[in-house]
């Protein structure tokens, strides 16, 4: 009998013979999973809606060896595999068949790992632990209660409790943040929810609150590790359950297993770590497209006017303004922001530069589609016009004949329904964590100007006979120079993004990136790139081993907004020089093939490279390689110019050795 079935039995609804939603969703699974070459469009969806922890525990079963290509609307625009380790302080089991399932609904194929049990902190410090020798991309650290209250504390003397808790907290941090700069893998800890039980075994109300003030003491050393260490993260789980009916655990379970987690808790976790590892992989949306009439104003404008559109302080406009207070959040923080609405432009020019209970601004938007034509059209030439993949985009509107229209032509955008109560405007699109990313840089707080420049590059290019021609009226100028304290953060956000300029396809991580950065064996380089529309910001890496004879591009990525324009050749150049400068004789470098980096291809064996053994000892490379790395060695006398003549070629700061 399966667990649908048992519920049922045991509740008597619905009537015997009628099938479950989720039971159905079960069956859609079990069917997949009986035709190895079948696929079920869209199942990804449904399994995103299932709130029963036991359903999904079991879908998480099932889809064991399934791909998340088959169970998407359409498969990924590149496959994303993660190598996914679960350490914790308890029995964890259950949590893997809940992470596989999100995972899967998120687009990555997982490989996941589960550590021994109650060995977190062995694991995280040994050289030689299995969690080690996985070498995960995350790792996800779990701790109980237990892990920071000691076995006998006293509530008599809840001083002696905080000091211990907090050590406990910090050593966590500790262990984290050793293993992030070792491994390069991205870590994420979490705060701990204090049991019902723990709580009431403090009798005093003065108590109560001092032993939440020591917790919470302990909980914000976690959430300032999040914030202080490379390579560690800390999800917020105390608040998060919040909005989680129930208890944070199960006291029959925990005490029979060690299961310190409810399956609703689990699964609330489950789907907070899958975001995280798609916030790992790039895979965060980056631009909102809305509609207008009922979806950031109330009314429509063609026939309520400017005036008699519905925003303001009183319900229902205060929905429409509190989402637009929440676009304005997603904007600062990068995320691009765009209007499709079926209106005449002038009008829709009227409101959003004058009305004065908007919120967002013609400033605001990288661009304003306002006509008659269809909407599915609009989005795909903005999908050109910024070059991004349309898997980046999210589309929002109350209209379900929009929705049904972008859903069928376009399907790997994210489509928004906002038909209905527009309270829950806001909550919707910020729903299911579309737009995650591991962190914001400066570069983040300017991309709608950025992506407003590349607008008008593409419409440049429209008016010269030639790209030559072109790139010279764009007077492009690439300045490169060792990364910093301001530079770095975006350094790594490119390199998990990026993939088709990618050399290795391969991330070094935030903590492994910094200790590079800091090493005099290694280099950081970061690479800007201006015109005459104004900067693009930081669009390129180089992560270099500097050796006394041979420098080694270790890998180098440059962002797709600036491809076809010769800087990966400037930025060669660099590399040359620097390393030449250094007394160095040779540069190597290395490709790794991937589903996505073709257009990468070419650079080394065009820049006069030649593809040499992978053991040649006068190449000056490691051998700890994966297959397919193709190594490349060229002669620092015997490079020719690199540098196009359309580009300036800036020299930042020169690197330390030089100096």
């Amino acid at each position: 009998m399966t667990t649908a079935s048992r519920r049922v039995a045991l509740s008597g609804e619905p009537p015997p013979g009628t099938a479950l939603p989720g039971e159905v969703v079960l069956d859609r699974v079990r069917a997949l999973r009986e035709t190895p070459d079948a696929t079920d469009p869209g199942l990804a969806a449904e399994l995103a809606a299932l709130d029963d922890a036991l359903l999904v525990h079991e879908a998480g079963l099932l889809l064991d060896g399934i791909a998340a290509a088959r169970v998407a609307v359409t498969p990924p625009a590149r496959p994303v595999t993660l190598k996914v380790a679960v350490a914790a302080t308890f029995t964890a089991d259950g949590l893997l068949p809940l992470l596989r399932a999100t995972l899967l609904v998120g687009g990555i194929d997982a490989e996941l790992h589960l550590c021994p049990y109650d060995q977190l902190d062995l694991q995280l410090t040994a050289p030689d632990s299995e969690l080690a020798a996985f070498t995960p991309d995350v790792t996800l650290c779990l701790l109980a209660a237990e892990a920071l209250l000691p076995r006998d504390w006293d509530p008599s003397d809840l001083a002696a409790v905080g000091t211990a808790v907090r050590d406990r907290a910090d050593a966590c941090a500790a262990a984290a943040a050793g293993f992030a700069a070792r491994t390069g893998s991205a870590v994420l800890l979490h705060t701990v929810p204090l049991p019902r039980t723990d709580r009431r075994s403090v009798i005093s109300f003065r108590g109560g609150a001092a032993l939440g003030r020591v917790w919470r003491e302990a909980n914000i050393a976690l959430l300032t590790a999040g914030e202080t260490h490379d390579g560690v993260h800390t999800l917020d789980l105390e608040a998060l359950l919040a909005d989680v009916p129930g208890p944070v655990r199960d006291e029959r379970r925990y005490r029979f297993g060690r299961m310190a987690w409810t399956p609703t808790v689990e699964l609330a976790y489950a789907r907070e770590a899958g975001a995280f590892c798609r916030a790992v992989a790039g895979l965060g949306r980056k631009v909102l497209v809305l509609d207008l009439d009922n979806t950031l104003w109330g009314g429509v404008l063609g026939d309520d006017g400017p005036a008699g559109i519905e925003l303001g302080t009183l319900y229902p406009g205060d929905c429409y303004t509190d989402l637009q207070r929440r676009a304005l959040a997603l904007r600062r923080q990068g995320v691009l922001l765009a209007v499709c609405s079926k209106n005449e432009r002038a009008p829709v020019d009227e409101v959003l530069a004058g009305h004065p209970d908007m919120v967002l601004r013609p400033d605001d938007f990288v661009a304003v589609m306002a006509d008659w034509q269809r909407k599915d059209l609009h989005l795909a030439a903005l999908a050109r016009e910024l070059n991004l993949g349309l898997d980046a985009f999210v589309f929002a509107d109350d209209s379900p004949f929009e929705c049904g229209m972008v859903t069928d032509s376009l399907p790997p955008v994210d489509v928004v329904r906002l038909d209905g109560d527009p309270a829950h405007h806001a909550e919707r699109v910020l729903g299911a964590a579309r737009f995650v990313q591991l962190g914001t840089t400066a570069t983040d707080a300017e991309r709608t100007a950025l992506y407003r420049g590349r607008r008008e590059r593409h419409q440049l290019s429209t008016v010269h006979a030639t790209a030559e021609n072109y790139l010279r009226a764009l007077e492009i100028r690439v300045t490169v120079g060792p990364t910093d304290a301001f530079t770095l953060p975006r350094l790594v956000q490119l390199e998990q993004r990026t993939n088709q300029f990618n050399m290795t396809g391969r991330a070094h991580g935030e903590a492994l990136t910094a200790r590079l950065a800091r090493s005099p064996d290694h280099l950081v380089l970061a690479v800007e790139v201006t015109d005459r529309f104004g900067s693009e910001g930081v669009v390129g890496g180089v992560w270099l081993d500097r050796g006394p004879d041979t420098w080694t591009v270790r890998n180098l990525v440059l962002s797709c907004r600036v491809l076809s324009r010769g800087v990966e050749r400037a930025i060669l150049q660099y590399v040359a020089e620097a390393a030449r400068g250094a007394g160095a004789g040779q540069l190597a470098a290395r490709f790794r093939p991937t589903a996505r980096n073709a257009p990468a291809a070419s650079l080394y064996p065009s820049a006069g490279f030649t593809e040499v053994a992978e053991r040649d000892e006068h190449a000056g490379l490691d051998e700890a390689h994966e297959p397919g790395t193709v190594h490349h060695l060229a002669r620092l006398d015997g490079l020719p110019a690199l540098t196009p003549d359309w580009i300036t070629l800036v020299a930042k700061e020169a690197p330390e050795c030089l100096t």
